[in-house]
């Protein structure tokens, strides 16, 4: 069973493919981890070398064994007057860092290259990121702890009741 918390360090992206209307265009990245997914903020006539330096997280609460864990970076361009424009995408395998997480507490990818894969399954771009893996705490009682605040247990099941 995995409990942490998945911390996503959005870097920048460099030599992504696709132009807008008046040839600039405004890169965002959507990342999905299950059925999570999070939003960065668009970088404004950041062309093809845009960059983010922004953090996403993910609440991660999985009882299932031998499943790949990955991570979806789907770069898309931001239009006005139109729908979005699909870029490019990288896939990131997140298992064996989920698994050296909860065996030592924490783990982490330092920022490292992707490549971006294009609607046409080319090859053109690459995203940099950073992924930290930080375990939840468990005390003696089987009780996870959760941003300071203890869940469940003994304690909690008389709270706010006269015994």
């Amino acid at each position: 069973m995995a409990r942490g918390l998945l911390e996503v360090h959005l870097v920048h992206a460099k030599g992504l493919s696709g132009s807008d209307f008046l040839g600039k265009i405004d890169p965002y990245v959507v990342v999905q981890y299950r059925s999570q997914e999070r939003k960065s903020s668009t970088a404004r006539d950041a062309g093809r070398n845009p960059s983010w330096n922004e953090v996403l997280r993910f609440q991660i609460n999985s009882s299932a064994a031998n499943v790949q864990e990955k991570l979806v970076l789907r770069i898309m361009d931001h239009d006005n007057f139109s729908s979005d424009d699909f870029l490019g995408q990288a896939t990131i395998n997140v298992t064996d860092l989920i698994s050296m997480g909860m065996e030592s507490g924490a783990s982490r990818l330092n920022p490292a290259k992707y490549r971006v894969v294009t609607a046409d399954n080319s090859y053109h771009g690459e995203i940099k990121i950073g992924i930290t893996f930080t375990a939840a705490k468990v005390d003696s009682h089987c009780q996870v702890e959760e941003d300071g605040a203890q869940v469940g247990g003994w304690a909690q099941s008389f709270r706010g009741q006269k015994v």
